[in-house]
């Protein structure tokens, strides 16, 4: 759903062109009950159950396994979709900006405690993935009074990298393709400490402007 009707706001009654965007009154009326809210809702219920799925029988049967795995990528496909619908038809909530980051940790974060867990995956890989997650977080909060810091395009590249990663050890495989997952991994790895770096300079530089901003305010104030 979109939000409140518009003969129910005082508005003109007409139905939206479907497909067009929504203008800046949609907004306010933006219902939790869209359809970016409804996807990041199924991400966050598909974490206990992935968890279930990937620890079934011990963690090491290839069918259980296969059936984690298309748990992670609904769950993944669902974070692809959500954002942008959300940024396209202006069904941004509030709800939606705090529930979508915990549903993209939560079933990062699980798929690589887990694998850690069964031996699957060092434990140092998934060190340096949530450190830098909740790292970035952090940071992110701590230069908010300034600005917002954009997703860049690296670290688009960083999540697809990672997604993909952790798919594959999800899956049990063999051979060449467990080999194969081991150099994708290792790509993510080197992605997310280079984007982690390059976030925390936009951050210090974001924060500098914005002090110098705030002591050029006062000099004219006074």
């Amino acid at each position: 759903m979109t939000g409140v009707p518009a003969s129910a706001a005082g508005g003109t009654g007409r139905r939206p062109v479907p497909g067009a965007k929504l203008g800046a009154a949609a907004v306010n009326q933006a219902s939790l009950w869209n359809i970016a809210n409804i996807l990041t809702m199924i991400r966050l219920v598909l974490v206990p159950g992935f968890v279930v799925l990937l620890l079934a029988d011990g963690g090491y049967d290839p069918a259980w396994r296969a059936w984690a795995w298309a748990a992670f990528a609904v769950a993944m496909i669902t974070d692809i979709f959500d954002g942008h619908l959300a940024r396209t038809y202006n069904l941004v909530t509030d709800f939606g900006k705090i529930a979508d980051p915990i549903a993209d940790k939560a079933i990062m974060g699980s798929a690589l405690i887990c694998l850690s867990w069964l031996g699957d995956l060092p434990w140092w890989v998934t060190g340096v993935i949530l450190g830098r997650e909740l790292g970035i977080t952090l940071m992110r909060f701590w230069v908010i009074r300034y600005g917002v810091i954009p997703a860049s395009r690296g670290g688009k590249l960083k999540t697809l990298a990672q997604g993909t990663a952790v798919g594959m050890y999800v899956l049990a495989l063999t051979g060449a393709l467990a080999t194969m997952r081991f150099w994708v991994m290792a790509i993510a790895v080197v992605l997310t400490v280079v984007t982690g770096l390059d976030y925390i300079r936009q951050a210090v530089v974001l924060r500098r402007q914005g002090l110098a901003e705030e002591r050029a305010a006062e000099r004219a104030a006074r």
